[in-house]
């Protein structure tokens, strides 16, 4: 198993993170990780996700508002390989909200691939962060 996780503490509540992180629609206006993401967001549906230039179709495995959204995709039932991606929000006492952004890999092909999962996958949940905290410090500045 590999997983990577980064976390970023963005200076709004969980409800405004949500919303920002469910708008889809504004992916390709900001995101340089999921340039693209479509479909009906509810557990169990299929979802279609563009990140690194790579299409997948996913199934949403978690989407609590605000407190989780959480995709996954498997090759042969997982054994093959087992990819999942995840937010989870944490609303703070203090009106911040913080994130925990990462991908989790599971299967046979993933010592094969480490090397890339771990370069691709954890520049792009840096760069993704990194956008997304943007989009609320100009807010306050």
């Amino acid at each position: 198993m590999l997983q990577l996780n980064t976390v970023i503490e963005l200076p709004v509540s969980s409800k405004e993170v949500w919303a920002e992180l469910t708008d889809f629609s504004k992916y390709p206006s900001w995101n340089p990780f999921i340039t693209s993401a479509t479909g009906n967001w509810k557990v169990g549906n299929t979802v279609t996700i563009t990140h690194n230039g790579v299409d997948s179709r996913p199934q949403v495995l978690a989407f609590e508002p605000g407190k989780e959204l959480r995709w996954g995709g498997r090759m042969l039932n997982g054994w093959l390989f087992d990819g999942e991606h995840y937010f989870l929000l944490t609303q703070n006492g203090d009106g911040t909200t913080t994130v925990v952004h990462g991908e989790r890999f599971t299967g046979v092909l993933v010592p094969l691939m480490e090397a890339k999962l771990m370069k691709d996958a954890k520049s792009g949940l840096m760069a993704m962060n990194e956008a997304f905290s943007k989009r609320f410090s100009k807010r306050f500045h």
